[in-house]
């Protein structure tokens, strides 16, 4: 039985449970602090159900199979319309962690500073098609 698509309340929920993360991430990145992501964040299952949700949402968003977006280890999807590809690599590939994926759903992060930081690998023309529909949540501060 195919799992149930998160809603957006939900999806903001999870994001919302692994704030200060966030936060701690994002000001690392920005003063070049290599503690970014090696700072004692929320439990796995938290960032795993923010990561999820987020690209669930990114996937209703921009549905297609062009690109495929890529958080291991927690998950990946593919969207945006236009050619699709059906064995191996796709041509269009966006692949980040965790911290930078959420930062990126946020928008606490734009594509072009997480671009130029090399926070992103991406190949194939397509891959940053998916910028436009970046945030995919806005959590309450």
């Amino acid at each position: 039985m195919p799992r149930k698509a998160p809603t957006a309340a939900e999806v903001t929920a999870s994001v919302a449970a692994a704030g200060d993360w966030l936060g701690d991430i994002a000001r690392a990145r920005r003063q070049n602090s290599p503690l970014g992501d090696e700072k004692v964040g929320p439990h796995r299952a938290v960032v795993a159900a923010a990561v999820r949700g987020t690209l669930s949402l990114l996937e209703g968003d921009l549905p297609g199979r062009s690109v495929e977006v890529r958080v291991p280890p927690f998950g990946a999807v593919q969207c945006v319309e236009g050619p699709r590809h059906t064995r191996g690599t796709p041509p269009n590939v966006v692949e980040t962690d965790a911290g930078t994926w959420l930062l990126l759903a946020t928008g606490e992060v734009s594509w072009t500073e997480a671009e130029d930081a090399g926070w992103l690998k991406l190949s194939g023309i397509r891959a940053g098609d998916i910028a436009v529909a970046l945030p995919v949540v806005r959590p309450a501060k």
